[in-house]
């Protein structure tokens, strides 16, 4: 099998303003490739670029993917470990859009394989109910967002913080008070937080039940995170902290978090999603599976590695509600509530309408 050509297109979704320490978007800024094979089987991948915290935006992703699809052309798709190598000669980092491709190779192979994707990592069907997220605002406002979640029959809801400490603490205390006890609280600083302050803050808010408390401070803390671990009455789960297994195995050795976010855009996709959560199952460190704003395509391979790997075991899949106003996407997972389902249709079994892509920028390598 050969690849023969590589679409890629701009796939930018327009979404509700949606606000986390770091900025404000406006767009899913994503990248959408088919790559095409001799053998008549398309793989698609797909990757959401959030410059503030990865680097990558989405036109250094498109042209990127143009220089990887000139030098994946007639080779190999089947040799995954081989082609991703590749890659990483070409540039080092540039995760996100490398995330792609990597997907698009599981999709192939999957699919030779006759196989759902889940199948073909080795897993098997499972019941996945994820979170849904709350963008800072007021301490009203996100009360109130809170509320109609629950009422929605949302039963774990991720609360984004790391702007103002004070103001921070009110969020949780608002809406701990808003929505009662029953709902599970986990919140996000995306390392906003001074590392004079992340403690002040975490103690604060660990009367309100908080399960866990992502990213606190900068990555270029890392290094004040195992006392911070120590002292903190709230799990610490290490999200920007960790690109790849050699972050995890280092944090880990360092006893500077408890739990890890392992997210497609910042590992460079399944293949090192893979030994990330293989290095933190061996040391009884359970995973997430989280995301950027992805569409339910690339959300439907985070769902079949979800249920190919026991030590995820908490899911924030609620990238394409996060406020998109359009979901162009044709099977893949389906959404009951915040209860997740996918089929059994060879790959990860998403594609994406082609009336909508005929709207986009593209171009064929």
């Amino acid at each position: 099998m050969k690849i023969t050509k590589t679409e890629i297109y701009m796939f930018k979704i327009p979404m509700v303003p949606f606000t986390i320490a770091t900025g404000t978007m406006k767009y899913a800024q994503n990248i959408l490739i088919k790559v095409h094979t001799s053998e008549g089987i398309t793989g698609l991948g797909e990757c959401s670029a959030f410059p503030m915290i990865v680097g990558e935006t989405q036109l250094s992703c498109y042209n990127h993917a143009k220089d990887f699809a000139s030098f994946w052309k007639d080779k190999n798709p089947l040799e995954i470990s081989n082609r991703l190598a590749e890659l990483d000669n070409i540039i080092a980092g540039n995760y996100t859009v490398k995330s792609a491709f990597d997907i698009a190779l599981y999709d192939i192979a999957a699919k030779a394989k006759n196989l759902p994707l889940y199948a073909f990592l080795g897993g098997k069907q499972k019941a996945i109910e994820s979170d849904l997220t709350i963008g800072i605002d007021s301490p009203d406002a996100m009360a109130t967002q809170a509320i109609e979640f629950k009422n929605n029959g949302v039963r774990m809801i991720k609360v984004k913080l790391g702007k103002d400490p004070k103001t921070d603490i009110e969020r949780i205390q608002k809406i701990r008070l808003a929505v009662g006890e029953n709902i599970k609280l986990r919140i996000d600083a995306n390392q906003g937080w001074s590392k004079e302050d992340a403690l002040t803050v975490l103690q604060n808010i660990a009367p309100y039940q908080i399960e866990f408390c992502e990213q606190p401070m900068h990555k270029y803390y890392d290094d004040y995170l195992p006392a911070l671990c120590a002292a903190s009455p709230i799990s610490i789960m290490a999200d920007e902290s960790v690109f790849t297994h050699h972050d995890a195995r280092k944090l880990i050795q360092n006893k500077a978090c408890h739990l890890i976010n392992i997210k497609f855009s910042k590992s460079g996709g399944i293949q090192e999603a893979i030994k990330i959560q293989e290095i933190a199952g061996n040391n009884n460190m359970a995973c997430m599976m989280g995301g950027m704003l992805e569409s339910r395509l690339a959300l439907s391979a985070k769902m079949h590695f979800a249920m190919a790997h026991d030590n995820i075991k908490y899911y924030d899949m609620d990238t394409c509600l996060l406020g998109h106003l359009e979901d162009p996407i044709i099977g893949g997972v389906q959404f009951n509530g915040m209860h997740l389902s996918i089929g059994d249709t060879p790959g990860h079994g998403a594609d994406v309408d082609p009336a909508y892509l005929s709207k986009l920028e593209h171009c064929v390598i």
